[in-house]
């Protein structure tokens, strides 16, 4: 069995999550820790996570929030990518793949511009206040 390559992995990760740092926050930029938040501060509270990479312990991990948040980009997700799936928003590897990586492009960069438009940062804070007013 192939040794996993946890660092090159990482890095080809990274390279399509950092042409949105100008427009994002970034929160963690370590060898096997990298993350972006949007601008956006909700009231007293945080920032809210777009994605990131993180090198664990069997694998490297690539989150993106769109998926979650974003119906339209969660169906957008193919077969083969989402057997690489655990959880709602994040994808695991061993080692690069250029297929999946390329997927992953795109769907970063649907995502960012649906997850970053006002209407929907609009929606998130509408949400969130009718939620704490309900308390």
């Amino acid at each position: 069995m192939p040794k996993p390559d946890f660092e090159n992995t990482f890095k080809q990760l990274k390279e399509i999550l950092k042409p949105y740092e100008s427009k994002l926050v970034v929160t963690a930029d370590t060898a096997n820790n990298y993350s972006l938040d949007t601008p956006l501060v909700l009231k007293g509270e945080h920032r809210i996570f777009f994605g990131g990479i993180k090198i664990g312990k069997n694998y490297v991990s690539y989150h993106l929030m769109p998926v979650y948040a974003i119906a339209e980009v969660r169906d957008a997700v193919s077969p083969e990518l989402k057997k690489r799936m655990q959880g709602k928003a994040c994808f695991n590897f061993k080692a690069p793949d250029e297929k999946l990586f390329k997927e992953l492009s795109q769907l970063t960069k649907v995502g960012f511009k649906k997850f970053t438009a006002k209407d929907f940062l609009s929606q998130v804070l509408r949400s969130r206040t009718e939620r704490a007013t309900d308390l």
